[in-house]
């Protein structure tokens, strides 16, 4: 399922109906943290240094330089020329003077990293790795609809945390999409079973995607459109 990208961004055409979806462990990529460092913005490094523990500025360059060079692709130029914006909740996009219709999001756990790439108007991705110490119970029944709380402390155990965080994902990508806080978590219903995938019960016309992107993690992709199709590239340099 997960092809090699090549560096030519002609065997890797973004299509209208597409979502291309690109995966990396942060950890992996070391060697080349001297060269994401170059290609930063000053306000990205300024973020990177404000990080308390090095093991997290690292993978902070990490995850952003590899962002630039996955767009680089797509718009054919040098990643460290691209300029972004931030929406008022720090959801970042390519600025006007990239003068394209490309849209993209991404999401980090410990030490793994997913982007989501499209020509929709917005695009929301969250990834969330299992933590067996994550009171699962309680913070469902705090954040999310009591119908959603029955389902997972009615599963078996062993199933409850698997649960959670598909439910998590399934709505932060879904308020990622829309540019909405964690504080919306109850408002985004999400329909979902041990056998079968999420379904998104809100407005309008949606398309949510369920994946699997590394062992011990889950991952959600919503686009306010239908009838998409993913592609799964692995980033490597």
């Amino acid at each position: 399922m997960w092809l090699k990208a090549p560096t030519d961004i002609e065997n890797i055409k973004l299509l209208p109906n597409e979502v291309h979806v690109w995966r990396e462990n942060l950890d992996e990529v070391k060697p080349s943290l001297e060269y994401f460092t170059q290609i930063l913005s000053e306000d990205e490094l300024i973020r990177a240094k404000r990080f308390h523990f090095e093991e997290h500025r690292k993978r902070f360059i990490a995850g952003r330089g590899i962002l630039r060079n996955i767009l680089g692709r797509y718009l054919n130029t040098e990643p460290s020329k691209i300029e972004f914006g931030y929406e008022p909740r720090g959801k970042p996009f390519l600025n006007q003077s990239c003068h394209t219709n490309l849209s993209f999001n991404l999401s980090h756990s410990q030490n793994f990293a997913l982007y989501a790439v499209s020509l929709s108007d917005s695009i929301g991705v969250d990834l969330e790795c299992f933590n067996s110490t994550t009171d699962v119970l309680s913070l469902a029944q705090r954040f999310f609809l009591p119908s959603e709380f029955t389902t997972i402390k009615s599963a078996p155990h062993e199933q409850q945390q698997q649960l959670f965080f598909r439910y998590w994902t399934c709505k932060e990508a879904y308020l990622k999409a829309t540019g909405t806080g964690l504080k919306d978590l109850q408002k985004v219903e999400i329909s979902l079973t041990s056998e079968q995938p999420a379904r998104l019960n809100v407005p309008g016309k949606w398309s949510l995607f369920e994946i699997q992107p590394f062992t011990n993690c889950t991952a959600a992709i919503a686009i306010p459109s239908q009838n998409f199709q993913l592609k799964y590239w692995d980033f490597g340099l």
